[in-house]
């Protein structure tokens, strides 16, 4: 045993519940053999209905051309019988070969258009499947778009989200693939069970004898793989965190100071020994099963063979149409197998499909419900009253019972200590979340009657951690408005100017045209306070009438920090029309904030000028003079100098 390994789990826990959306499968692994038959055409159904929202000409086309294949092989089997009977009959050689010729002749033509048709169906499917890729891709995308932003808090959702987007793409190309597949198979097990049939009623079902027990072992193994997904979903998901811990950029600087290494490996380890076993259990069952589907349906076969004999031994068959007859058997025997392969490949893309399809559906159900009213203009009012707000899966409120009331041209500063609900409250307050109890309102209107887009077009947010995009420097700041008419770029140098981000671009190897992202060739990153810098010129360029900018120079040195500082608040100071809310735990930088709000535990317990709250001895009182006396250096108390003049 590795001594570096942890005595209990260390990512995650072993007795996770299983998540809502793979119950499903849980009981599907349970369910009785028809219900798991039923699959194989619930998941080419789906992919039908896809194809044919791609291309119908295309689905057209395929589907067509199979059909006229296995019409074609239908055609030639019969054929075959032709052939043996001339060559079998009486009479010189070369004279029944001369006869048999035509027959030959049909029999070739056949094989030659199963060729040329089967190339025709390739090339049709070329061109289908990567429109049905797209098109399944693009609805769940459009669907993600629209998600409210809570329910990325959900955990079990976000699972479903990163399974549905990272594993399904190459599932989907594999089903419609193997769909084709698939109808192809069952059109050549047909077309020779027919071709049995003509030639005697009894050989029909004698065909089928191998095809029962090889449906049985595919439909089986199916269960099997259920089965072994729901349990593992859990230790999936561990091992995916502890590979990114491992492969990550942004991870390896403190993995590597807090040596963590050896332990992280034993973790990685220990979750992937637990998948093997997994694995290697169900490899088996399912080789045990595969053998004895195998086995049964080698028994079906020598039924039929041995049907086969005893109706030429009784006469009820001429050995030319035994020959046929052979010919049908083996061409049945090897389209079964086929037929096998496929819907066991199909089952396996089921389970991804299926994820598609419940994440599209689950995703669908969290969009915002369709807007009722439109915004006559830009808040000028934002009132919140008796607003209450939980995240999913907790127990407790993030917020509860808060009164607020933002006007325009206010500077509002949101403080308390951590974990009090600040960047909660600034979430509803610009409509990113909605409230669970009470009401959000803009001039009046509650924020979730209004399109989304219409409230968030008029926000700008500046946040802690910005989303570093992958493209230009330029593009970085202007993101937020790509279509602004700037033509001679006064308001983009504006903007980087006022939020120090001026500097950052001026290093830049390609100046404006640099693309800032390592994964790119001749890409480069920038450091969290650089970064802070061009999210907040990317917030002032965007120049919108709502600015949020929580923790927004977390990163920043002490000067950086005042010159953001100073830039946001001169936002709603020389520009009547706009609401700015700072979100901060750093109480100096707010003591000109037009209105500081305290929150703590998720309650509003105070607001007021930093004067105001000074006299009031409350709760900022106490953070402020606690930031003030460490600031101080010597450790002494802060409290009347910062506290008003109290008259007499």
């Amino acid at each position: 045993m590795d001594d570096s390994a942890p005595k209990t789990p260390l990512i995650g826990v072993d007795d996770l519940e299983t998540p809502y959306w793979a119950e499903g499968y849980e009981q599907v692994a349970n369910a009785k053999i028809r219900t798991v038959a039923r699959r194989a055409p619930q998941v080419a159904g789906t992919l039908v209905r896809w194809a044919w929202r791609s291309s119908r000409r295309l689905t057209v086309l395929s589907g067509v051309v199979r059909l006229v294949s296995g019409v074609v092989s239908a055609f030639g089997l019969l054929a075959t019988a032709s052939v043996f009977t001339d060559l079998l009959a009486e009479g010189p050689t070369p004279e029944r070969v001369v006869a048999a010729l035509p027959s030959i002749a049909v029999v070739v033509a056949a094989l030659v258009g199963r060729g040329l048709l089967d190339a025709a169906s390739g090339a049709a499917e070329a061109a289908l499947v990567p429109l049905v890729e797209r098109q399944a891709q693009v609805e769940l995308y459009a669907a993600l778009i629209e998600l409210e932003l809570v329910a990325f808090d959900d955990a079990d959702l976000t699972q479903l989200i990163d399974r549905a987007t990272q594993q399904t793409p190459m599932k989907i190309r594999q089903g419609v693939r193997t769909t084709g597949d698939l109808v192809s198979s069952l059109i050549s097990v047909v077309a020779a069970v027919v071709t049995a049939g003509v030639l005697h009623p009894v050989l029909a079902p004698a065909v089928l004898l191998a095809a029962v027990p090889q449906a049985w072992a595919s439909v089986r193994q199916a269960q099997l793989s259920f089965g072994s997904f729901v349990r593992m979903t859990s230790r999936m998901r561990r091992l995916e965190v502890s590979g990114e811990l491992i492969a990550r950029r942004e991870n390896a600087a403190e993995v590597r100071a807090f040596t963590a290494q050896d332990v992280l490996l034993a973790e990685h380890r220990r979750i992937a020994d637990e998948l093997t076993a997994e694995s290697v259990r169900l490899g088996r069952r399912r080789n045990v099963v595969a053998t004895a589907g195998r086995a049964l349906s080698g028994v079906g076969i020598a039924v039929g063979y041995v049907a086969l004999g005893l109706l030429l031994y009784a006469g009820g068959l001429p050995l030319p149409l035994a020959g046929t007859a052979v010919i049908a058997m083996r061409t049945a025997t090897a389209a079964i197998t086929s037929t096998v392969f496929s819907s066991n490949q199909l089952f396996e893309a089921g389970f991804y499909i299926d994820l598609h399809q419940r994440c599209l559906a689950d995703v669908r159900t969290r969009s915002r419900p369709a807007a009722t009213a439109s915004l006559a203009g830009d808040p000028s009012t934002i009132e919140l009253r008796d607003v209450g707000f939980r995240y999913p899966g907790q127990e407790a409120d993030a917020l509860a019972g808060i009164d607020l009331t933002l006007h325009r041209g206010e500077v509002v500063a949101l403080v308390g200590e951590n974990g009090s609900g600040k960047s909660t409250l600034a979430k509803l307050i610009t409509g990113l979340y909605l409230p669970d109890t009470g009401s959000v309102t803009w001039n009046g209107v509650r924020t979730g009657d209004v399109p989304a887009r219409e409230l968030h077009d008029r926000v700008a947010v500046v946040l802690q951690d910005p989303v570093r995009w992958p493209i230009t420097a330029e593009n970085n700041v202007r993101i937020g408005r790509l279509d602004r008419p700037d033509p001679d770029d006064v308001v983009f140098a504006d903007a980087t100017a006022r939020s120090g981000a001026d500097a950052v671009l001026a290093a830049l190897p390609a100046g404006l045209a640099t693309v800032l992202s390592r994964a790119f060739q001749e890409g480069r990153d920038l450091s969290g306070g650089q970064w802070q810098r061009m999210s907040v010129a990317r917030g002032l360029y965007r120049d919108a009438p709502l600015v949020v900018a929580d923790e927004p120079t977390a990163a920043m040195d002490a000067r950086a920090e005042h010159a953001v500082f100073r830039a946001l608040q001169e936002m709603s100071a020389g520009n009547a029309g706009r609401i700015t809310v700072l979100v901060t735990h750093r109480l100096a930088n707010v003591r000109h904030a037009d209105r500081i709000v305290v929150l703590e535990q998720g309650r509003l317990v105070e607001q007021g000028t930093h004067d105001e709250l000074m006299a009031a001895r409350g709760t900022y009182e106490e953070l402020f003079s606690l930031q003030a006396r460490a600031y101080s250096g010597d450790g002494r108390d802060v409290r009347a100098e910062s506290r008003p003049p109290v008259p007499d």
